[in-house]
């Protein structure tokens, strides 16, 4: 595609009230073992925009999108097994994972995509390799990208499988800022009315970011923590009550590529402070929630021994009945009640002979 039918990418550094999502997308492009963005936000927020932004920033400068509708072959490329079989040769036919490596890789709308698929670029975005196997026959190439999903929660959420497995998250929201929706606008349209000359105006802007990425992937892994940012990783971790480890892992790696990108000695707990919310917002559980959760699910066979033993007694009941009225039951539970005895005329008792 030559320079006067490609399309020109709006800049990352004339981004208007996006701080957030800037910092993530810069982390992931340090660090694109990460594992990518997680972008949630309503239409019309600048999610597609910002991801193409960032593109131009890498040393490839390239965006591929992955359509809602591609099979599983389009994605990590297909393995010809005849020629295999034929001539010995792995004959491999590239997917977009492949096109992919250096850039971007950019998926609208992730939340529809087939778990499968969904699968299969998180496990390359996190190892930076693709492999593909046929048939007992394997080919594996580079596939280092930064990954960025896009969606919208009104349209359905991710497995919690899924969404876990995406390093960072950034969650957009409508602009009611007058002032601000009104500097979106006026940079929009002066963009769209001459896209070279507004691009102009931010070269410097932008010569400095690619400076900046390609300074802290140099110093990345010069970069250790000490125990205090571990003793902080860990305490947010188990605050937020987050399944397993990857968060706390994720953490330190996102604080490293920010210290990196901020070219600082070293990495330090304010680092962590700064990446924690976008690490933590799609793991986050209520610990009190979970708390309850686990001990009612504990208590549960007791309590139906203890519901027994109550219906027996007019005193106890009395006790269950107050206890579930204080809120230590499930809402919307009742508590057995005593029934009566009567004896009916005219039934024949089954063991009774006759006479």
């Amino acid at each position: 595609m030559n320079a006067a039918t490609q399309r020109l990418a709006f800049p990352f550094a004339a981004l208007i009230g996006q701080t957030p999502l800037q910092q993530a997308l810069l982390l992931a492009a340090i660090d694109p073992g990460l594992g990518g963005v997680l972008v949630s936000g309503p239409r019309g927020t600048a999610k597609s925009t910002a991801a193409r932004a960032l593109a131009e920033l890498l040393p490839e400068g390239q965006l591929v999108n992955l359509p809602l509708g591609a099979s599983e072959d389009r994605l990590i490329g297909t393995l010809d097994i005849e020629t295999v079989l034929r001539d010995g040769s792995v004959r491999f036919s590239p997917g977009l994972l492949a096109k992919a490596h250096r850039g971007v890789l950019y998926v609208d709308e992730v939340n529809l995509l087939p778990d499968a698929l969904v699968d299969a670029l998180l496990d390359a975005a996190a190892s930076g390799v693709n492999t593909i196997e046929r048939d007992g026959v394997s080919h594996s190439h580079d596939a280092s990208f930064v990954l960025i999903g896009t969606m919208n929660p009104e349209e359905g959420e991710l497995r919690p499988q899924l969404i876990d497995r995406f390093g960072l998250m950034v969650g957009l929201q409508n602009c009611f800022e007058p002032q601000v929706r009104q500097q979106i606008v006026k940079a929009r349209l002066a963009f769209d009315l001459d896209p070279q000359g507004f691009r102009a105006g931010y070269t410097q802007q932008q010569e400095t970011y690619v400076q900046r990425i390609h300074a802290a992937r140099e110093v990345l892994p010069q970069l250790d923590f000490d125990d205090a940012v571990h003793a902080h990783v860990s305490a947010l971790c188990i605050d937020a009550a987050v399944d397993g480890l990857r968060a706390d892992l994720v953490m330190l790696r996102a604080a490293r590529a920010l210290a990196a990108l901020e070219q600082a000695a070293a990495v330090t707990t304010e680092h962590v402070e700064r990446v924690a919310e976008s690490v933590l917002m799609h793991r986050r559980h209520d610990r009190e929630t979970r708390a309850g959760g686990d001990a009612r699910e504990s208590e549960a066979p007791r309590q139906v021994v203890d519901d027994a033993d109550a219906a027996s007694s007019p005193s106890s009941l009395d006790s269950t009945s107050s206890a579930a009225a204080a809120g230590d039951s499930d809402w919307g539970y009742l508590s057995p009640q005593p029934a009566g005895v009567a004896q009916v005329k005219g039934v024949i008792p089954l063991n009774a002979k006759k006479r």
